[in-house]
């Protein structure tokens, strides 16, 4: 009946053409005699010949008052489902149809995908005008219910262009989108099936194909698991990457158009409801030279359409319209692209003023530099975009691709512009900062190049380019340092001094952080990192400007009196909990672990001992640890102070209870077929005071920090502190060991420990 395989609009085709013959020869064997007083019409994909290898039927009998038309529709749907075939199906006249159209607004938008199968012509056709006709009629009804259906369907699916698991069909940017864009195309009010978008179209039905035929059934959201099968289905050089940079950027125009036409039914409803006799002439209000507002868009002064175009002119218009909060016209854009001439090299002052500007609007720069990218201006602004538009970022904690999270980065580095000495060198550097991701190496070392040649080109000095350099080589050390490192340490203030070199470069990293962080997504950023991160630039600060790098400060003597009293000890802040006990093998461990059970996330360890019994060899240790709690509502503190005594003094099997928890936690993962890299364990042994710090590398799971806690203890490692940073389903801790571990033996038998418990059961 129905071929499965195939992939593009050929074999589309040819899957309607074959459900054409089948169907056709149900409808004649139920319709009979009456086959001239009915039409069997096809909807949906099969109404625009674009059948998906498992996609379901929608059909609509449409009769004149025929009596038994019942007992024909049920000889037609029943064999459909006697094939495995999924069926959206009614029975109207052509009266019923419209009025159901009329008031449904996706029952109209549907019928406009009307298509004669077999049976009466003229009934379909009758069909189709009126169906169109009342669409035009009922435009001011309908559109603006499309428009709230459109934006609760976004509000549910997320941003295709964006997601690691969208749907293709119904996320933004999808499918669906495409018939929104013929709903107001059919309404007379916008064109926006332009050849970009109809190429893009395709290509997305290309991909749903592919879904459809990897999974072996009807699914249109597209998994991490699958990207590797289908881009080779689709014979994508590159794989999955491919495939997906592909869907982010075929997404993203189909976002753009449908985001425009919704703008043209906006100004064409105002336009409705004004009526013809209350229209106001068309006003253009200057915004900058060459540039006007018009109609709420940014278009091209009447002066600036000459023979010579300003090389600028591009640049011009993006900053006016991001700083007046316009969207640009698509006709200026499409203009722009085809006449106006590359930007000279370097860039002449008027050119970097308006970068400037444009960089420097804030939240408003996302949607112009989006609109300025598809019609293909920021690439001759800045050639090396080309390389990382719609690239994806292969860590799951960002949110956007790494074009959209540059950008995004700059605007919220806008609101900092007041705290740094150079807001240009903040905006450009947050614009380049990842410029590095996508070539081989740490991008934030092979970036640094790209970064100064780039910022060099467009005109700036040689020495701000340096300091664009430094941003880029350092956007992630604060925020990496004041997680991983214990910030008492002079050593750990020296070497962030020695990296920074001066405050305006600092402050210019401090308000970078913050806004890489907001840009990335909420997993990359908490009060309790902002709190750390503050307290390390205040640090650093303090060296910078008195050129003395505080000592460490002593034991808390509150703490101290806990280990003068019955033990264990426990103390509970909101944030912190503190135990003292007598100092024994596996006692962090066992803390750490109990905490873990409690729902407790452990992001730093301090521990320390002190002697007791008057000296005769015995010490009690504190170990203070800094807690975030998983649920609101915290942890239940009675309790959580019992098993943390039962805990410490061998009482409670934390080693049992963490096991049962990660094992459950197994089970429910959504990943368990995807083989996580293995860890890694990183050593700085002059990288403290009076420690080494060892830094582990791995994939978070439950207990794990108790296992490495318990591994480190067991081969003798004294711990002093430890620093935990979990990034969405990575961590790296970092732990300080006393002692002297110059040995590369020692060193190894610590490491073959900690990569044994850090690998997943």
């Amino acid at each position: 009946m129905i071929g499965r395989t195939g992939v593009g609009a050929a074999a589309r085709e040819q899957r309607a053409a074959a459900l054409d013959v089948w169907l056709s020869d149900l409808f004649e064997a139920a319709a009979g005699d009456a086959a001239g007083e009915v039409a069997l019409v096809a909807l949906g994909g099969l109404g625009r010949l674009e059948m998906a290898p498992y996609a379901d039927l929608d059909l609509v009998l449409i009769h004149r008052g025929l009596r038994d038309i019942g007992a024909v529709a049920e000889k037609i749907w029943y064999p459909i489902w006697d094939a495995g075939l999924t069926l959206d199906h009614s029975v109207r006249t052509i009266d019923e149809a419209l009025g159901v159209a009329a008031e449904d607004t996706k029952a109209g938008l549907g019928l406009l995908d009307a298509r004669h199968l077999t049976g009466s012509a003229e009934l379909t056709a009758q069909l189709r005008d009126l169906t169109l006709a009342q669409w035009r009629q009922k435009a001011r009804h309908h559109l603006p219910m499309l428009r709230e259906l459109t934006t609760h369907r976004w509000r549910v699916q997320g941003e295709l262009a964006f997601l690691l698991d969208g749907d293709i069909k119904e996320a933004r940017g999808g499918l669906r989108d495409v018939r929104v864009l013929r709903g107001v195309g059919y309404a007379q009010v916008a064109d926006a099936w332009r050849p970009p978008v109809r190429a893009a179209y395709t290509r997305l039905l290309d991909v749903r194909d592919a879904l459809h035929l990897v999974a072996g059934r009807r699914r249109d959201r597209l998994f991490a698991q699958d990207l590797a099968e289908v881009g080779g289905m689709l014979e994508l050089l590159g794989g999955g990457d491919a495939l997906r940079r592909r869907v982010t950027d075929d997404a993203r125009a189909i976002a753009y158009a449908v985001d425009d036409a919704l703008r043209a039914a906006e100004r064409w409803l105002a336009v409705q409801r004004r009526g013809p006799r209350r229209t106001t002439p068309t006003v253009r209000v200057p915004v900058a030279p060459d540039v006007v507002a018009q109609d709420g868009e940014v278009v091209l002064a009447r002066a600036a359409v000459t023979p010579t175009v300003d090389p600028t002119l591009s640049l011009r218009v993006a900053a006016a319209a991001a700083r007046n909060g316009l969207r640009i016209s698509p006709g200026t854009l499409e203009w722009l692209a085809r006449r106006c001439p590359p930007l000279p090299r370097p860039w002449p002052a008027s050119a970097r003023a308006a970068f400037a500007q444009l960089l420097g609007s804030g939240p408003a720069l996302v949607e112009t530099w989006e609109a300025c990218d598809r019609f293909g201006l920021v690439s001759t602004w800045l050639p090396e975009w080309a390389r990382i538009r719609s690239a994806p970022q292969h860590n799951p904690v960002h949110r956007y691709t790494l074009d959209r999270h540059l950008i995004e980065t700059v605007g919220h580095a806008a609101r900092f512009a007041r705290e740094v000495a150079r807001p240009d060198l903040l905006s450009l550097g947050a614009l380049l900062h990842d410029i590095g991701k996508g070539l081989p190496g740490d991008h934030s070392v092979v970036g640094v190049d790209v970064a100064v040649r780039l910022a060099t080109s467009i005109g700036i000095s040689r020495e701000d380019a340096s300091v664009i350099g430094t941003l880029v080589r350092h956007h992630l050390l604060l925020p990496e340092v004041a997680t991983r490192r214990d910030l008492a340490d002079p050593e750990t203030v020296r070497h962030v001094v020695d990296c920074v070199g001066d405050v305006d470069t600092l402050e210019l990293l401090h308000a970078l952080s913050r806004a890489d962080a907001a840009a990335t997504g909420p997993a990359a950023w908490s009060a309790w990192k902002e709190r750390l991160v503050a307290d390390l630039v205040h640090r650093v600060r303090t060296a910078l400007e008195s050129g003395i790098v505080a000592a460490p400060p002593s034991l808390d003597t509150r703490y101290a009196v806990l280990a003068t009293g019955a033990l264990p000890a426990v103390e509970l802040t909101p944030d912190r909990v503190v135990v003292a006990a007598y100092d024994r093998p596996g006692l962090l461990a066992s803390v750490a672990g109990c905490l873990t059970l409690h729902r407790l996330d452990v992001v730093s360890v301090d521990a320390s001992t002190v002697p007791v019994d008057g000296g005769l060899g015995r010490e009690v240790a504190i170990v203070v640890c800094r807690v975030q709690p998983r649920d609101a509502a915290g942890p239940d503190r009675e309790r959580l102070v019992g098993d943390v005594r039962r805990a410490v003094s061998g009482e409670l099997r934390v080693d049992e209870a963490l096991a049962a928890r990660a094992r459950a936690s197994r089970l429910r993962s959504t990943n368990r077929g995807v083989a996580p890299p293995p860890p890694r364990v990183v050593w700085a042994v002059d990288g403290a005071t009076d420690a080494a710090i060892l830094e582990l590398r791995a994939g978070d799971d439950v207990g794990l920090l108790f296992r490495v806690a318990r591994a480190l203890e067991e081969t003798g490692a004294d711990i002093r502190a430890a620093r935990i940073s979990t990034l969405g389903a990575d961590i790296v801790d970092a732990f300080y060991l006393n002692g002297d571990w110059s040995d590369p033996e020692a060193r190894a038998r610590i490491e073959r420990a900690l990569l044994a418990a850090a690998a997943p059961g």
